[in-house]
């Protein structure tokens, strides 16, 4: 019954949604106060009954309940219990179950807690809400059951993807997900604006968090997918501009882009128009980064759906929110007012120059991700867009966006002067000139853009810090600290990236026990081979000690894993991690001589590229405090304030 259970909550959510948003329309409409007042229970009852159908569909795979076929496809009782959980949403019709648990949360969160925004803007923020989570209901409903039964009952489950069984699991795809709804969220607050025409700071404030929230999580998928990428699939890369990479990155670019307009309107008054039609734009890309993993017309370890009507599914639902957002912002957007005013040269025009650098990226890697699929769509032929236009495309604007980021904190609001902005901005870029010296000096064959972006590194570390110069750090705000933070993070990341892209070193042999390998200081021995056996694989393990620079001796074991019941192999790199770099070594097949193909590479400073994104996201969660905490702080002091008269 526990099926049963959860499908009836999902019908009952999914009715509830209809009502939520019936009673935003017509309220809005008709003017009826009554209306306004019945939207937040149902959207607060709604979001409950959805997360006690997610709920159970986790204990349904907990308890290896293989009547429900969704269990049986996707786990096995002897899978361990981390993978049976995460398991929930290693799937097509469990993550999207996730996606919409998370967007009646969310909903059911702007209920309870919103209260700055105008009560009709508020109403029809959560209908928008409802209409969105509908598409959603209606797709798992009709074309996606998760509690669908299966009869007969099999003795055991199928298994999860071999790929999928890791750690990684339990963290990616719920990050990207939290990110991807937030922004679902600031689309809906946008489109409220836009109807009730209150596009302005307090629209502005209530959906900064939002949008903070959604890119700090995105930011953390991201990272982790990388990481997981990494060190799971064994091809020594943290980046392959893979359709679905790109399709978790397109909404981050755009969400960095929104982010940076909502903080301008919020404070300033100013980026109207922009912050609107970013809000339009990041939600558009996550729904058409959920079209490419879940139509089918990708094969990748993350596209779950094969069904051609699924896809079909997802395409119209893409076509109605998508188009629908778009053509209310034609015509709303000349009834959006002008914010404050402000000079070229401002803070607010870094940020502009900021948004459009972003946009020109996200343009280029949207072209390059949707050409080759419409190309094939309309003449069969098959293409390939990779790193090599990737790279070249966005590379130079990147540069360029993060020495405008290095620069915008430097300036005033409103106004200020190039004479002003170079004299504050002169330490940062003599240390990007000595660097950029010393770099030329020192080393050989670096091509351009790493070289550039060292430099620029080493510049931007110091005008990250810019900010609190000369500022009592006891009286600075906790999100000056925040953006401090983010774009020092971006620094060391950058590092990380142009180190391993120039100075990796690749070693590739097919070695016997006994033998010994080479790569830049490390020497690894080749001990011997030995079978190995799992809770759900089996594995060839090959032992290895390694010694950096005549160091200590370290073992270290890369294997080949067989899970039996996907017939699936998979390689499991062996990872040492030391404070200048990591070296990666992957365990291939075998020949009839009894020799082992080994691949090693040592990676300088890759490391930084995680570290840095976890530093990007700790600053933007520092932000999300401070911003909450002086909102709660002036909104008591406003209390205080109206008992005192």
């Amino acid at each position: 019954m526990i099926a049963e259970a959860g499908l009836i909550a999902l019908w009952l959510a999914a009715g509830l949604a209809l009502l939520q948003f019936a009673l935003g329309a017509i309220g809005v409409r008709a003017g009826r106060e009554d209306f306004y007042a019945a939207i937040r229970p149902v959207a607060i009852a709604q979001g409950v009954l959805v997360t006690l159908s997610f709920l159970l569909l986790i204990w349904l795979f907990l308890r290896s309940d293989m009547s429900v076929a969704l269990v049986v496809k996707n786990s096995a009782s002897v899978k361990p219990l981390l993978y049976k959980f995460a398991g929930t949403w290693g799937n097509h019709e469990g993550s999207m179950l996730l996606w919409v648990t998370v967007m009646g949360l969310a909903g059911a969160c702007i209920a309870l807690f919103e209260r700055s925004l105008q009560v009709k803007t508020l109403v029809t923020t959560l209908a928008a809400q409802a209409f969105i989570s509908l598409g959603f209901y209606a797709f798992l409903l009709i074309s996606s059951n998760p509690f669908e039964r299966m009869y007969p009952v099999p003795a055991d489950g199928q298994g999860l993807n071999p790929l999928l069984q890791d750690p990684g699991l339990a963290f990616h795809p719920p990050t990207l997900y939290f990110g991807y709804v937030g922004l679902s969220v600031a689309f809906s607050f946008a489109v409220g604006a836009m109807i009730t025409r209150d596009v302005g700071p307090a629209f502005a404030r209530a959906m900064r968090p939002w949008v903070l929230g959604a890119w700090i999580f995105l930011t953390l998928g991201i990272t982790a997918g990388s990481y997981w990428a990494y060190y799971e699939l064994g091809w020594g890369g943290w980046w392959f501009w893979d359709p679905v990479e790109n399709a978790s990155l397109m909404p981050w670019l755009a969400a960095t882009a929104l982010l940076h307009s909502v903080s301008v309107l919020a404070t300033r008054d100013g980026l109207r128009a922009w912050t609107v039609m970013l809000a339009v734009v990041a939600f558009s890309m996550s729904m058409i980064g959920t079209f490419l993993v879940r139509s089918g017309i990708l094969t990748s370890v993350h596209a779950f759906a094969v069904d051609p009507e699924r896809g079909s599914f997802i395409l119209a639902l893409l076509a109605i929110y998508i188009g629908g957002a778009m053509a209310l912002f034609a015509l709303r957007v000349g009834t959006v007012k002008e914010g404050a005013r402000f000079e070229p040269i401002s803070r607010e025009g870094a940020l502009v120059a900021n948004n459009l650098l972003l946009s020109a990226i996200l343009g280029i890697v949207f072209v390059g991700t949707l050409y080759p699929l419409v190309v094939e769509a309309l003449t069969d032929e098959k293409l390939s867009v990779g790193p090599p236009y990737f790279n070249l495309a966005t590379g130079p604007l990147a540069l360029i966006l993060v020495a405008v980021m290095a620069m915008g904190p430097l300036l005033r609001w409103r106004r200020d002067s190039a004479k002003a902005l170079l004299n504050r901005i002169s330490l940062p870029i003599v240390i990007s000139a000595g660097a950029l010296f010393l770099l030329v000096l020192l080393t050989s064959g670096m091509s351009v853009l790493p070289l550039l972006a060292l430099a620029l590194a080493a510049g931007i570390s110091v005008a990250s810090f810019a900010p609190l110069w000369k500022r009592n750090l006891r009286r600075t705000p906790l999100h000056t600290y925040g953006m401090v933070l983010a774009h020092f993070g971006i620094a060391v990341a950058l590092v990380g990236m142009a180190s391993e892209s120039s100075f990796t070193e690749e070693k590739l042999i097919a070695a016997k026990p006994g033998d010994e390998i080479i790569v830049n200081k490390w020497k690894l021995k080749f001990e011997a081979i030995e079978p190995l056996a799992g809770p759900n694989w089996t594995a060839l393990e090959a032992r290895m000690t390694a010694q950096y620079d005549g160091g200590n001796i370290i073992e270290i074991t890369p294997q080949n894993r067989m899970f039996p019941s996907a017939q699936t192999q998979t390689s499991e790199a062996a990872l040492l991690t030391r404070w200048n770099g990591q070296l990666y070594v992957v365990l291939g097949d075998g020949d009839e001589e009894g020799r082992w193909q080994i691949r090693a590479w040592w990676k300088p400073f890759v490391t930084l590229i995680w570290f840095g994104g976890i530093l990007v996201a700790l600053g933007g969660a520092l932000a999300v405090i401070g911003r909450l905490r002086r909102g709660y702080l002036q909104r008591k002091q406003k209390e205080y304030a109206e008992l005192a008269l």
